[in-house]
């Protein structure tokens, strides 16, 4: 992926959508976030979101599952308001971006 600095922050966006809806863990994000078309790797991922759990957006828990610890994420009510406010900033780039096309 080129300008992953760039992209970084629709990539937490989508990661706080998705975990708004249903709890998700880091290589069931990977496969979703290919299907957008970023490639990004668990030492890229998980950092992120470990920052994002750090900063209030996310929280986790662990389960076993088929013999090993899977860390499940899921957003906080401080996620889901950023989110809110989110897709209103993203509403108005959207517009702008596509205005005189």
């Amino acid at each position: 992926m080129q300008d992953k600095d760039l992209y970084v922050g629709l990539i937490r966006l989508h990661i706080l959508y998705h975990c708004s809806k249903e709890q998700v863990y880091g290589a069931g994000m990977i496969q979703e976030l290919r299907h957008h078309g970023y490639s990004l790797s668990p030492g890229t991922l998980y950092p992120m979101l470990h920052k994002m759990e750090k900063s209030g957006y996310l929280t986790s828990e662990s389960a076993l599952v088929e013999g090993k610890i899977r860390k499940y994420y899921h957003c906080t009510p401080q996620g889901i308001n950023a989110l809110k406010l989110a897709k209103i900033k993203v509403k108005e780039l959207f517009g702008e971006l596509f205005q005189n096309e």
